[in-house]
């Protein structure tokens, strides 16, 4: 279905090219004589813009999926463009073999002995700006992603930190809690003060990680354990919990509690009796810490909200592009949690500081922006004459027109992203609508 959908956006583009292409002719005085070769001409446009726009997507996926985000710093794009015109140049010659050899009857020889720099000028040219415009397009839908998803992280964060704060430790816990404390008071004092030390070493981990975003897997899984002994001193032999007996990276970091929730709502959503024992394993998988148990759900229970779970994907998202993985069957149910390796901000900055720094990024964000623009306007203008030249030196169709007004459409929109103005829309206008998109999201 992709490749459909790219194929028929090549047509279109084709088509596109082809009925600017008659229009330059008709103003110069040289249409086509009849239908037949119109239709000659829109089969080899259609040929030629069909196989270039499908080399150069499969291109720039392939760099999109390598690259990344890192796609439209200055040398990758470099190496992307240079790419883009020496795909160009060897999908015009196969093309130009293909109609040569097939249509007209040129034998290879032939076709090599009258092949000459002029049979790539138009093709060429069409390609690259087809191309800058591809690229200026996505540049500038890559921009509003990324500024929706930072501008999702800022006011994103208290919000997501409430949650994490609310959902970290379920009241029915405490609640569970204290009534297993007073039973145990009465029966056995000494296995009380062991609960309550325990108890007390859970809301401590929960005080002391409420600020953090990442803590290592090692931490967590200590925390889990004493979380664990709580639960087992108020279901015994009934619940059989494996904690992993190795973790291959243990600085390896996780969202704080998120075992801790994980475990609850394997405890909360299942049976838990002495001949319908919990096994509840945690282990490492594909660089993932998975949270496995068996499934006995309970007959009388409220409709689970997700919230636990939505809470961890929330915060993972906020986070990392790794997802965290759900699968269910009737047996067993399992969640895997990404094991993230890169440096990411353990705590979240003062208010005074985190706003300073932010001021500071954007300016820095817009200086560079400006200089970026400011390059890119020079070469233009440069290119310019350039472009004029080569079209007086080769051949008397204006083809400069194509690569000066469709680079300086690209100039057009990049000057209108870094002043931040739209003529249709008015200035700031991209703000305004993350704003009004992210006070929706809210309500």
């Amino acid at each position: 279905m992709k490749i459909l959908k790219e194929l028929g956006k090549a047509f279109f583009i084709g088509s596109l090219i082809f009925v600017i292409l008659g229009a330059v002719q008709l103003f110069s005085g040289t249409f086509y004589q009849n239908g037949k070769q119109i239709l000659v001409a829109f089969i080899y446009n259609q040929v030629y813009s069909v196989a270039l726009y499908m080399a150069n997507v499969f291109l720039f996926m392939h760099l999109l999926k390598k690259y990344k985000g890192e796609l439209f710093k200055f040398k990758v794009l470099v190496f992307a463009i240079c790419a883009g015109i020496m795909i160009s140049f060897v999908v015009i010659s196969l093309v130009e073999m293909f109609l040569q050899t097939t249509f007209v009857g040129l034998t290879f020889a032939e076709f090599w002995e009258q092949l000459t720099p002029g049979d790539y000028y138009i093709s060429m040219t069409i390609s690259m700006v087809v191309n800058t415009i591809f690229y200026v397009v996505f540049y500038y839908r890559y921009r509003q992603e990324t500024t929706v998803k930072e501008q999702k992280i800022i006011a994103g964060a208290a919000s997501a930190q409430f949650d994490a704060l609310k959902n970290q430790l379920d009241p029915h816990f405490l609640f569970n809690s204290l009534n297993v404390l007073t039973s145990l008071i009465e029966e056995n004092p000494e296995a009380a003060t062991r609960f309550t030390t325990a108890l007390s070493k859970v809301y401590r981990y929960v005080l002391e990680q409420k600020n953090k975003q990442l803590v290592t897997v090692e931490e967590e899984l200590k925390f889990a354990k004493l979380y664990m002994s709580l639960i087992k001193m108020r279901f015994e032999d009934s619940i059989v919990y494996t904690p992993p007996t190795q973790i291959s990276n243990p600085d390896a970091k996780v969202v704080p509690l998120s075992l801790q929730l994980l475990l609850e709502n394997a405890v909360k959503h299942n049976k838990v009796t002495p001949d319908k024992k919990l096994y509840i394993t945690i282990y490492e998988e594909n660089g993932n810490l998975v949270i496995k148990n068996n499934v006995q759900p309970k007959n009388v229970m409220r409709e689970s909200t997700g919230v636990g779970l939505q809470n961890i994907r929330k915060r993972y998202y906020l986070l990392t592009d790794r997802k965290v993985a759900i699968e269910q069957n009737q047996k067993e149910f399992k969640v895997a949690v990404p094991l993230l390796t890169k440096n990411i901000s353990s705590g979240i900055p003062k208010q005074e500081a985190y706003i300073s720094s932010k001021k500071y990024d954007r300016a820095k964000k817009k200086v560079e922006e400006l200089k970026g623009f400011y390059i890119h306007f020079s070469i233009y203008l440069i290119m310019i004459p350039v472009f004029i030249y080569l079209n007086v030196k080769s051949t008397g169709f204006p083809w400069a027109l194509f690569p000066i007004l469709g680079w300086g459409a690209g100039v057009a929109g990049h000057a209108m992203e870094t002043f931040n103005y739209n003529p249709f829309l008015g200035k700031n206008w991209e703000e305004r609508k993350v704003r009004e998109l992210m006070d929706k999201d809210n309500k």
